[in-house]
């Protein structure tokens, strides 16, 4: 069985109201229908993902790193279902399909292309080389990836690439009250004793952040997570993790440069033509300019290396 949008819906409502028949009423399908769907998505999963308590369900640790990773994926999809609706009844300019993993850059980049008249329809993926099948297969038109360092994306033939960073350096995000967060740059020496989140499913992350912590001789203990997942848990003191320079400090959340920017990401704009990279680049890069002199330690460090 391939897992579809319908059944991450389906796990999240099961979480959201604790039980399989108010989940079931919710979805408008019926109780031994639903208990069967979870049976084999817990099949396809390898695992229990909720506690059948007379109180009703409770997600299993497995469950919980599953509903991490569903619930913004469900979310996404509502956004993408939304905006394709708007964009469909809008005959205003041509619609543009982009793909994009996560940046700071997007919104302002959208703003950009509806002020030329090019209405963006957003697909949104974890997976940089999933975006650049998407792309050779015709159901993208441009695809804002990023390629982590040590792991070279495997991009189809055919496919016109436009370096917009070359070597964008990764901060990490540690709580506002951590020892650490007292000076501007961190060494991960600092962070040898805390919990670290990586998200698995980013292709590349898990390796380099492993190999970044092996050569600096250390051994955490690895929860897996996704960015938002991981945000909540830094602010709460439970976790560490690696985030882009762009991310914002929060008043639970510091935001920090490590000390030799030892791990680092390649930002590219990919499209099937030039004349596609063309039309679109400069406002990317208008974009990207914006929100990475609106976050002060990238700026600082920006101004350090004199970009």
């Amino acid at each position: 069985m391939e897992l579809e949008v319908r059944h991450l819906r389906a796990l999240c409502a099961i979480a959201d109201t604790g039980s399989l028949h108010r989940a079931a009423r919710q979805l408008g399908v019926a109780q031994p229908s639903l208990s069967t769907q979870l049976k084999r998505i817990e099949q396809e999963l390898g695992g229990p993902l909720f506690l059948r308590e007379r109180t009703g369900c409770r997600p299993t640790p497995l469950g919980r790193i599953v509903l991490g990773r569903a619930r913004p994926l469900v979310a996404e999809m509502r956004a993408l279902v939304a905006e394709a609706r708007a964009a469909a009844k809008d005959d205003d300019g041509p619609q543009l399909r982009i793909g994009s993993t996560a940046s700071r850059a997007l919104a302002g980049w959208l703003r950009r292309l509806r002020a030329r008249q090019r209405e963006p329809v957003l697909q949104m993926d974890v997976s940089p080389n999933a975006l650049l099948r998407m792309l050779a297969d015709g159901r993208l038109d441009v695809a804002y990836v990023h390629e982590v360092e040590g792991c070279p994306l495997r991009v189809p033939e055919g496919l016109a690439m436009r370096v917009l960073v070359e070597r964008e350096p990764q901060f990490v995000s540690l709580p506002a009250d951590h020892p650490a967060a007292a000076r501007s740059e961190v060494q991960l020496s600092d962070l040898a004793e805390d919990r670290w989140m990586i998200d698995p499913t980013v292709d590349g992350e898990w390796d380099a952040v492993h190999r970044m912590l092996r050569a600096a001789g250390l051994n955490p203990r690895v929860l897996h997570g996704d960015y938002h997942t991981a945000a909540s848990l830094v602010s709460t003191g439970e976790v560490v993790t690696v985030c882009q320079p762009t991310c914002q400090p929060g008043p639970a959340m510091a935001v920090r440069r490590i000390q030799g920017d030892p791990l680092g990401v390649r930002l590219l704009l990919a499209a099937r033509t030039e004349g596609e990279l063309d039309s679109v680049f400069p406002g990317l890069w208008e974009a990207y300019s914006e929100v990475a002199r609106e976050a002060p330690g990238y700026r600082e460090w920006l101004d350090r290396v004199g970009v």
